[in-house]
């Protein structure tokens, strides 16, 4: 039986009078992986503040006598000196110690004075201490956390106090890994880690044996790492026993559920009202003390009877939409031979890509390889050092940067908005009220707003600008799963081009039709999603290791079904865009052939007629590919469905 490790009971915190959370009520249990969700606001970040010591509250909170706790609060200051290497190797501080007595003691035992018995007693001590926190293991367990997280030997020699804010959080979170706590504390860990990294550590908590609490934005992260959810709003706690898709799908049955008591509460209601009100009439009627004293006892029976409140299963969300936009040509963006990079650098080179009407593009890679690079180029922020760059017609392009900066951020939002496109503060607060920019919000100076704030903002002028091309550089930065939802919802709705730069893998699987990697200073495509480009890597590597796939044992979880059920409707839709984009390509053909009949003695035109049927030819023969790709993948889940 699993022990608890932590437990909270009754928490309550306000800061003066403004209440965050109260009767906050969960434990946390020994190999148990638990992850904190709520919105913004929700005191999430606070409740870990609680259980380090670092903010007073009301209630109770207590651990397992001896429980060691690991938390990244803040980046700490070493002293100037010290290497990252130097940084991790604090988390064995203890082991070296004990090694060092060791050491000393070994020296002494080769001391004829000395006493022996004594010694060896002590010897055998420290030794038991050392192999008990794993000292023979050390470098094996520094060497495992190091390559997971992608710490390279260069890293490693660098200045601690040189490195980046995020570079720093990486490494801090190296070295708390390494200390392996009994309560592993984790505030958005899968932040600053490229996709590998978080693949990495996913596997990793998952095998961890101790407690873990995880505040994570990433919901792909929670639904492979987490086994327990824990909802945080204003008047408590809600708990969900399996991962981030099994809440989604349980909050939703308990809402139902909820919601049905809740008719048939009210409908027991007015059916006593309907009676209450038809006993008092009868009563006058007939000048009855009968009636009358019915309906006085039904008035007490209703007044004692238990009055539910109507469930809400959702607080209110920003809710982006978009006026009709010009619909641009086929082609949309035509990369060739693109060349790019810095000094001794190179980023990528003759990289290709052409992106039609209507894809949704992901472009995916390790830090540092040329992604947010490549937008920039396309943005013309940057030039290329070789190749071309070719625009398709009609194109009215937004852009969403990784750091997003206003022209004159002195202004308030309502100005900003008001000011850009020359509206009335009436049309302007409409505009704003649809991303939650309501009340005095609109009167909040851009230059105090928040990262998520930004965003919000510069999508609301991105939807209002009739954009049909959005480029969009992390666009999940700095928002909450709500308004990530909501952002998805939008996308999915556009009827435009997107391309985009990405970590959030849940927000790619659900965006995008393609992915682009970029590896080995070249772009390779997948028609298909993020499950659908993970598939094609372990085909890949299967291959490249002349091996036969071997038997996976596969926890089926409480989602499996609606898994495969979203994958079935992503590959159907995806079927329905290839299908219509044959039958636009077919169109072309058949118009350039009627063309050719009719300019049949035009030799130079039957000519550039001829160049042009061949390239749609080409097109509508990877189309056609793709589409029986598609259609063999479909055919394979339907046929897994049915099972």
């Amino acid at each position: 039986m699993n022990m608890i490790e932590c437990g909270i009971s009754n928490l309550s915190k306000s800061y003066g009078a403004t209440k965050i959370f109260e009767n906050v009520t969960f434990d946390i249990k020994t190999g148990e992986r638990l992850g904190l969700i709520g919105g913004n606001g929700t005191g999430k970040t606070t409740i870990m503040k609680i259980l380090m010591g670092k903010e007073d509250y009301e209630g109770n909170v207590f651990f397992r006598k001896g429980a060691k706790l690991g938390y990244l609060d803040q980046i700490p200051v070493f002293e100037e000196d010290y290497t990252v290497k130097e940084v991790l190797y604090l988390a064995f501080e203890a082991v070296f110690n004990i090694k060092k007595q060791l050491t000393a003691l070994e020296e002494r035992l080769s001391d004829p004075a000395e006493n022996m018995e004594q010694l060896m007693k002590e010897y055998g001590i420290l030794q038991e201490r050392f192999e008990l926190l794993g000292g023979y293991e050390t470098e094996e367990k520094f060497s495992k956390v190091v390559i997971g997280l992608n710490i390279t030997e260069a890293m490693l020699a660098m200045k601690f106090d040189k490195l980046s804010g995020g570079e720093k959080s990486k490494i801090m979170l190296g070295k708390i890994l390494l200390e392996k706590p009994d309560i592993l504390l984790l505030d958005e860990p899968s932040n600053h880690l490229d996709l590998k990294a978080i693949e990495w550590l996913e596997s990793y908590l998952k095998d961890y044996k101790g407690a873990v609490l995880i505040i994570s934005h990433d919901r792909y992260f929670l639904d492979r790492v987490v086994d327990r959810i824990v909802e945080l709003d204003y008047y408590g706690v809600i708990t969900y026993h399996g991962n981030y898709s099994y809440y989604l799908v349980e909050k939703e049955r308990r809402f139902m559920e909820a919601m049905q008591h809740y008719k048939e509460n009210q409908k027991k209601i007015k059916r006593m009202e309907e009676q209450i009100k038809r006993f008092r009439i009868w009563g006058q009627m007939r000048d009855s003390d009968k009636m009358y004293k019915r309906a006085k006892e039904l008035e007490k029976r209703l007044e004692k009877m238990e009055k539910l409140d109507k469930p809400v299963l959702e607080k209110t969300k920003i809710k982006l939409s978009q006026k009709a936009i010009n619909r641009t040509g086929k082609e949309v963006l035509t990369l060739r031979d693109v060349k790019k990079g810095f000094d001794t650098k190179l980023l990528f080179n003759e990289l290709n890509l052409t992106l039609f009407y209507q894809d949704s593009l992901a472009i995916l890679g390790d830090n540092g390889t040329g992604k947010s690079t490549l937008l920039k180029i396309i943005m013309e922020e940057l030039e290329p050092d070789a190749g071309k760059v070719k625009y398709g017609a009609k194109l009215n392009i937004g852009y969403l940067p990784q750091e997003i900066q206003f022209e004159d951020e002195s202004l308030s939002i309502l100005e900003a908005f008001q000011y850009q496109y020359n509206l009335t503060i009436g049309d302007a607060r409409k505009e704003l009220a649809k991303v939650m920019f309501i009340k005095d919000d609109v009167f909040k100076k851009i230059n105090m707003l928040s990262g998520g704030e930004k965003s919000r903002l510069k999508l609301c002028m991105l939807m209002f600008e009739k954009t049909n091309f959005m480029i969009l550089d992390e666009p999940t930065n700095h928002l909450d799963i709500d308004s990530r939802e909501v952002l998805e919802e939008t996308l999915l709705n556009f009827q435009g081009t997107i391309l985009f730069v990405s970590h959030d893998r849940y927000f790619i699987n659900k965006i995008a039709t393609k992915i682009g990697e970029i590896d080995s200073h070249h772009l390779t495509l997948y028609q298909g999603d993020y499950e659908y480009y993970k598939q094609e890597l372990e085909k890949k590597a299967l291959e490249d290791n002349n091996a036969k796939p071997k038997v996976a044992t596969v926890k089926r979880n409480h989602h499996e079904k609606d898994d495969k059920k979203r994958r079935i409707q992503s590959n159907e839709k995806k079927l329905l865009s290839i299908e219509t984009s044959i039958e636009s390509v077919e169109a072309s053909i058949a118009s350039i052939t009627d063309k050719m009949v009719s300019n049949s003695s035009n030799a130079d035109e039957l000519l550039t007629l001829e160049k042009e049927k061949k390239g749609y030819l080409k097109m509508l023969d990877a189309h056609m590919q793709e589409w029986e790709q598609i259609s063999e993948i479909l055919e394979k889940l339907e046929s897994r469905h049915i099972k």
